[in-house]
């Protein structure tokens, strides 16, 4: 079937009623852990959905950036965190609902990069309960796929807009920034089957009309860092914050490695040995990430894979290797491969029968990793 077949209104019904009850199946599973984890501990929900970075996301709602530690984090969230509480709304439950509906909304980006089956991957990514909290990979990931997909549509006024929400959301906006100039560059990139189809620019002033317009996110970047500098006199506030509350310097990607192997000797953890795993599955997501990387250079999606693979470079160069499971949910070419190869049909019956049951086996295994994930973070242990 073609693309453009597989784009009409009929399809694309069925494919919105695919990824909503993908969506409410993985929601089900992670409510299903936020229940047994307020049973077990007799947390509030606004306490379980409220850990870690939700405190600081908090405080610079309710403070500002008082506190320098806090100039790590940036102020989207914390924006919509107070105008929840304006009204009434406690801002951690608040922000978990607009987290789980960012995510459906990025979920339909997804459908548009990649295909249904990349969707429903990303939906079921093991990680996925940092899509159900006020985190900011839900909101990241809903603006900018969407920058993405409009960008592949020509539509680079409202890229810019997109694109300057990112920056304001979590640093991985400058990636994106970096990303969709490529993509501007290259006048386009490919299409994998099932997919909206990328429209191609081939003069040159129009790909560096397309390019002029990021100057804008890049502006917001430039204006929030000035402000931060209004507040601490420093240019390197955020780089500082870092280094204070997370122990992140700049290192060697050996020496990060070396760290992080050190990090998953559950005798480092006597209180709490399940750190030691997610370090562990810190260590897969760098490697997932160098795969989509290359896997991009073989699809010739470059821009795809400059967009993971600076992402990749800077996280092996912080101390350790941290926060690479949540930065997994950010890198959408690596459902759009996933989900490149699931839509692929071995020939044979016995061939076809085997698959099914494999991937069968691979979606209980995530649905059980994916509960496992979702209680420790509502329970209060580190998750990534």
């Amino acid at each position: 079937m073609s693309t453009t077949a597989t784009r009409t209104s009929p399809a694309l019904r069925s494919r919105t009623v695919a990824i909503v009850a993908a969506w409410l199946a993985t929601r089900l599973v992670m409510g299903a852990a936020l229940l047994l984890a307020m049973r077990q501990s007799g947390l509030t929900p606004a306490r379980a959905l409220g850990n870690w970075d939700v405190q600081h996301y908090m405080l610079i709602a309710t403070s500002g950036y008082a506190d320098p530690k806090e100039m790590a984090f940036f102020p989207a969230l914390p924006m919509v965190m107070r105008l929840l509480d304006a009204v009434g709304v406690p801002m951690a439950i608040g922000a978990a609902a607009v987290s789980q509906l960012a995510s459906l909304v990025a979920a339909f980006a997804m459908e548009r990069l990649g295909g249904l089956n990349a969707a429903i991957v990303w939906l079921l990514a093991p990680m996925a309960v940092f899509t159900t909290v006020g985190y900011t990979e839900a909101l990241f990931c809903a603006v900018a796929f969407w920058a993405w997909v409009l960008a592949r549509r020509g539509r680079w006024g409202w890229v810019a807009v997109l694109a300057s929400v990112a920056c304001l959301t979590r640093i991985s906006g400058l990636f994106l920034v970096g990303g969709l100039g490529l993509l501007a560059l290259f006048g386009g990139e490919p299409t994998v089957a099932g997919a909206e189809p990328a429209k191609r620019v081939g003069s040159w002033s129009q790909r560096l009309r397309n390019l002029a317009w990021l100057v804008v996110p890049l502006a917001v970047l430039a204006a929030f860092a000035v402000y931060l500098y209004t507040l601490s006199g420093h240019w390197d506030s955020w780089l500082s914050a870092q280094r204070a509350g997370w122990q992140r310097e700049w290192t060697s990607p050996w020496d990060s490695l070396h760290n992080t192997l050190a990090a998953t000797n559950e005798a480092r953890w006597p209180t709490e040995t399940t750190r030691a795993w997610i370090f562990r599955f810190e260590i897969v997501s760098m490697a997932i990430g160098c795969l989509t990387a290359l896997g991009c250079l073989v699809r010739r999606a470059w821009a795809q894979a400059g967009y993971v693979a600076v992402q990749v470079f800077a996280f092996s160069i912080a101390t350790w290797f941290m926060s690479v499971n949540r930065a997994d949910l950010l890198w959408f070419p690596l459902f759009i491969g996933v989900g490149s190869w699931l839509g692929r049909r071995p020939h044979g019956a016995t061939a076809r029968t085997v698959r099914t049951a494999v991937v069968g086996v691979l979606i209980a295994a995530d649905l059980l990793l994916m509960f496992w994930w979702a209680r420790l973070f509502y329970l209060g242990h580190w998750a990534s």
